[in-house]
């Protein structure tokens, strides 16, 4: 009795921490009291750098942190308990390994982990402080968009692997050239290869913030050259970015579709013209745009409207030439 009431307690924390198809008022309660508590945080974080409120309100941060540590230690570990109930077949070992390597229970585990640190270790409030500027992140749990975002850059590494690679040979090669034309001219600018990166990097990035330029006509042209190259260079990884979030919100919409389309075909006693109220409600929980929802309805009105034609037609004989129907012999 207790093995199984232990049981039901993991599954109902799973479901109210993992599970994105379960919500209940409870469920959303618990999002939303998180959600208020990170933008708290970031909030106080942001007040705590003016000395003047940080001093005059010292102990009304301090207590607020404590707190938040022991929420979101508390949140860690109850998802790190109940994480086995996601694949019941996977060893409890495995289960929890594989989410503590994931990348949201990495920024979980940053969100409180400076605290601790901070008991063991000194650490200078104001890096403290910046730290926990980190427990933001843990905002992409709760938001669609983000969420797409990341699953884009996760989608599109290798390819902005590429990009950084041939930024850093670009970046080499342009300190090489500049640092051979100019070290002459302006030794103490373009004193080495290291030291003319930065200039490298301010050109390829189009950021060109003139602390450091070339003198020499040969120079000149180099940098003019670099700019051009680094037009292009930095459009990569924008295109790279816009391609993948197509794509992304492309089959998401698709998915969308479809599981709104079987949530309908498999209502029987729902009417397409007049049960507007049940449509909506399949609408919102489905995450369609009112515009995607009625271009669903009128296909399947149009596919209804055919497969009822389809049927009159196999069971009456028409006429060919005019279409009418035939009297039965």
């Amino acid at each position: 009795m207790r093995i199984t009431a232990w049981y039901s307690l993991r599954k109902f924390v799973y479901n109210n921490l993992h599970n994105d198809d379960y919500e209940t008022w409870f469920s959303r309660s618990i999002n939303y009291l998180l959600i208020i508590l990170i933008i708290g945080n970031v909030i106080a974080v942001l007040l705590e750098s003016v000395n003047d409120i940080y001093k005059a309100y010292q102990i009304y941060f301090d207590i607020f942190e404590n707190l938040s540590i022991v929420i979101f230690s508390a949140e860690y570990l109850l998802r790190f308990w109940s994480v086995v109930e996601k694949d019941p077949f996977m060893p409890a070992w495995k289960a929890r390994l594989k989410w503590i390597t994931s990348g949201a229970a990495i920024i979980d585990l940053l969100a409180i982990l400076p605290a601790y640190l901070n008991f063991l270790v000194h650490i200078d409030l104001r890096f403290l402080r910046i730290l926990r500027l980190l427990r933001l992140l843990k905002l992409t749990r709760y938001f669609v968009s983000l969420q797409i975002l990341l699953r884009v850059i996760e989608r599109e590494k290798g390819s902005f692997q590429a990009v950084i690679f041939i930024l850093l040979i670009m970046i080499v090669m342009s300190a090489a050239g500049v640092y051979v034309v100019e070290s002459r001219a302006q030794p103490a600018v373009f004193s080495s290869i290291p030291a003319s990166m930065w200039w490298a990097v301010v050109t390829l990035t189009t950021v060109g913030y003139g602390d450091v330029t070339p003198i020499t006509p040969l120079g000149r042209f180099l940098g003019a050259l670099i700019t051009i190259l680094g037009v292009g260079l930095a459009a990569l990884p924008a295109g790279i970015l816009a391609n993948g979030l197509a794509n992304e919100l492309e089959q998401r919409k698709q998915k969308l579709e479809l599981k709104f389309r079987e949530m309908v075909i498999n209502d029987k006693d729902i009417d397409l013209v007049t049960d507007q109220d049940k449509i909506e409600e399949l609408r919102k929980h489905v995450g369609l745009t009112v515009e995607q929802t009625h271009d669903i309805l009128l296909q399947l009105l149009r596919e209804q409207k055919e497969q009822e034609l389809k049927e009159e037609r196999e069971q009456y004989c028409y006429c060919p030439h005019c279409g009418k129907k035939l009297p039965d012999n």
